[in-house]
């Protein structure tokens, strides 16, 4: 049950936070657009099962993957993919957050 409050917390109310803090004068849309980042979500449709409680979706699902990590990451330099890049990385920081959780 924690586990699932820090998860969604942290791709709905963290964004959220962010979102106010640094972007405070188009905050509702930076919002918007870091939680419409949950649609790289889509990669799990590919797997079988397509939700494993047990799977870890860190290098598992394509768009989880440390290489497109990388790309998200490199979109937090320009401007206008910031926001969507800071969602993105924090998509896989809370993924990345479930597979800890798993191993303990």
């Amino acid at each position: 049950m924690l586990q699932s409050i820090v998860h969604y917390s942290l791709h709905l109310w963290v964004p959220g936070v962010l979102a106010y803090v640094f972007f405070r004068k188009h905050w509702k849309r930076a919002w918007l657009l870091m939680v419409l980042t949950m649609v790289i979500d889509l990669d799990h449709l590919m797997a079988s099962p397509i939700f494993d409680p047990n799977r870890c979706s860190i290098n598992f699902h394509p768009l989880h993957t440390y290489w497109a990590l990388a790309i998200y990451v490199l979109l937090l330099f320009f401007r206008k993919t910031r926001v969507i890049g800071l969602g993105l990385v924090l998509h896989i920081i809370a993924d990345s957050i479930d597979c800890l959780w798993m191993q303990s």
